[in-house]
């Protein structure tokens, strides 16, 4: 296997991973993208046998050209009018990010939770309670001591926990019952107890700096 052959290897095979870091800490698909396109370049020119763990190696490349974008993004949401909300990942069938575990780690309401946070917490915070990279592992990536890494994971845990939405445990028979009723409203054509099922006091946001619908 060449060189350039166990570069794109072992950058393929850690890409889910890679992708869904940058996401997280950018809100952003295509800012993502851009991130790991550049991370592969200076992946390029390393020696792969000089590297003890590429795991770590690589999720610091990636997490370091995030903050550096983010924090350019930061600037032009900060003169941007409207809410901003992180841009949604369209997927098909072979896109690679199909193989990440988005659940509510990636969801819309996480990456808008995470948008609170800091740079910093950002990262730690998805470093470690994502991925559970360790203390050690994340303040080399991060460039800072393992003790002020765990303060800052400390600290970004409890304001992740803070701005959870809390929602009661759903009942089985009741959701039964909602959805029986939103079918037979709906093959009925009455659409006044079609909307007497709905919730009346939804909100719909979309925007996302107005480059893609959200």
């Amino acid at each position: 296997m060449t060189g350039t052959d166990a570069h794109a290897t072992q950058f393929t095979q850690l890409r889910p991973l890679l992708f869904t870091v940058a996401y997280e800490i950018l809100g952003s698909a295509t800012e993502a993208d851009d991130v790991l396109q550049e991370s592969y370049l200076r992946w390029a020119q390393v020696d792969p046998s000089t590297v003890g763990n590429v795991r770590s190696y690589l999720a610091q490349i990636v997490t370091r050209q995030s903050l550096n974008m983010l924090r350019s993004m930061s600037r032009r949401r900060e003169e941007y009018v409207g809410p901003w909300l992180p841009e949604p990942i369209l997927i098909d069938d072979a896109d690679p990010v199909d193989d990440v575990v988005l659940a509510e780690s990636v969801s819309t309401a996480m990456l808008i939770v995470l948008e609170s946070l800091t740079p910093d917490e950002r990262a730690v915070f998805v470093l470690r309670e994502v991925f559970a990279f360790g203390y050690d592992e994340i303040a080399g990536i991060v460039g800072k001591p393992t003790a002020t890494v765990r303060q800052i994971g400390h600290r970004a845990r409890s304001h992740v926990q803070a701005r959870r939405q809390k929602f009661a445990p759903v009942d089985a028979a009741q959701a039964t019952e909602v959805v029986n009723r939103f079918f037979a409203a709906a093959l009925s054509g009455d659409v006044e107890q079609l909307m007497a099922v709905l919730a009346p006091d939804v909100v719909y946001l979309a925007d996302s700096d107005g480059k893609m619908t959200a």
